[in-house]
């Protein structure tokens, strides 16, 4: 372990690089966003953010935006050139707003994922939703933006055990995963190795192929439930949180995995 610091006795659910700055920014039940230098693990700036837990942080590519997600059901957007005031808030999800994810093919827009059951597509200049998506018969959890064939692709995760893959331009699902046995709690697609990774609290990490969407492997651990998922750039490590710990493993697109515990 490199660095480890208390940033509040409420749980803590989403922490993010802002590389450019050299941050990190935190987000937790207590609904506050915390900005910290990473060499001196001094606090930046604390923001009371949300009246309800912070279940997700996304940090702009290029503008020095952060959003913000919350179980009060709203999305904010911050500046941090502008004394990280919140310069535009996004209403219309009726449930918990479990992730927000920007789309890297147009950084003016963005997908969240709720526990309402839906997607919604949003631009950055307006406060209400582009359109929105009827995704999963249950809460979803988490989302992501993909690429495959020249196409943009969303991926959804949710409670009614599946993840889905979006076709962005036709708003159609075009892949149902289905074998899970419990809640999909995280998905993450590769950016250098041709597999889509999902996690579940049925205690599994499965692997598909990206083109196909055929399910390459399952995995377990021995660390209970599975909750998050992280991949190193330009290697095949990915790193997965999970009840018992956390895992570091070495997996490739022949479908196989070596695990190192950390």
């Amino acid at each position: 372990m490199e660095k480890s610091f208390k940033v509040t006795e409420s749980p803590v659910r989403s922490a993010k690089f802002i590389v450019r700055e050299n941050w990190i920014v935190v987000g937790a039940d207590d609904g506050l966003i915390r900005i910290y230098n990473f060499d001196t693990m001094e606090i930046v700036k604390e923001i009371e953010a949300h009246t309800d837990f912070i279940r997700s942080l996304a940090i702009h590519p290029t503008l020095p935006y952060v959003l913000s997600s919350s179980d009060d059901k709203l999305i904010k957007l911050w500046d941090w050139e502008k004394a990280w005031i919140c310069s535009r808030v996004f209403e219309g999800h009726e449930h918990y707003v479990m992730q927000v994810a920007f789309n890297p093919k147009d950084l003016n827009t963005f997908a969240s994922a709720s526990l309402d059951g839906t997607l919604k597509i949003w631009n950055l200049d307006s406060g209400s939703a582009n359109f929105t998506l009827d995704a999963h018969s249950k809460g979803v959890n988490c989302i992501e933006h993909f690429m495959a064939a020249d196409k943009p692709l969303l991926i959804s995760g949710s409670d009614d055990y599946t993840a889905k893959v979006w076709d962005y331009e036709t708003k159609r699902c075009v892949q149902t995963l289905e074998g899970h046995t419990n809640n999909v709690t995280a998905i993450t697609v590769h950016p250098e190795l041709p597999i889509i990774i999902t996690c579940s609290e049925d205690r599994t990490v499965r692997v598909w192929d990206t083109t196909s969407y055929r399910l390459e492997n399952t995995l377990e651990y021995g660390l209970e439930r599975v909750w998050s998922v992280a991949y190193m750039k330009n290697s095949s490590k990915v790193v997965f949180g999970c009840d018992k710990g956390t895992i570091m493993v070495k997996i490739s697109s022949s479908q196989g995995s070596d695990s190192t515990n950390v």
